[in-house]
């Protein structure tokens, strides 16, 4: 019986597959942390960006117009946020992916472990008996040989 599972390139392949879908899974969660404060930090500066309650038709225009690229730019940092979400989630079901061919590998050779496992005890056990059978043979042989011996 082999004793070594020929499996075993695969299954560390498959466990450095599930170590790089879990980086990219903690790399995308920084993203969406660094996009929600760019977020944080668009909101707070169109708070403080009020329009001038006084000055000219110009300074006012200028004012709304600031206001309003301030909003764009919000509105653009919030896409950011949904899209590093949507590809976290794509990333979550790479590493569920690869955990699962993973796993799969692993049961295998669990597998392989356990039937190796048994085979030893089958050969330990079969090497006892033997044992028990010859030894059993040796006393008897021995009583014949010996009538004064008596068995134990």
């Amino acid at each position: 019986m082999n004793r070594l599972f020929r499996l075993a390139p695969v299954l560390r392949a498959r466990k450095a597959q599930e170590d790089a879908a879990r980086g990219a899974v903690v790399q995308s969660r920084a993203e969406i942390r660094d996009a929600e404060a760019l977020v944080k930090r668009r909101k707070l500066d169109l708070v403080g960006s009020d329009a001038p309650s006084e000055g000219s038709a110009r300074a006012m225009v200028a004012a709304l117009v600031a206001r309003q690229s301030l909003a764009a730019g919000l509105f653009d940092a919030q896409r950011m946020v949904t899209s590093a979400e949507q590809i976290e989630q794509e990333k979550l079901a790479a590493l569920a992916d690869a955990a699962k061919r993973r796993r799969a590998v692993e049961l295998m050779s669990e597998r392989h472990a356990a039937t190796v496992k048994a085979h030893d005890l089958r050969t330990d056990q079969a090497a006892l008996d033997e044992l028990a059978v010859t030894a059993k043979a040796r006393n008897a042989a021995g009583t014949v040989n010996d009538p004064n011996r008596s068995e134990a």
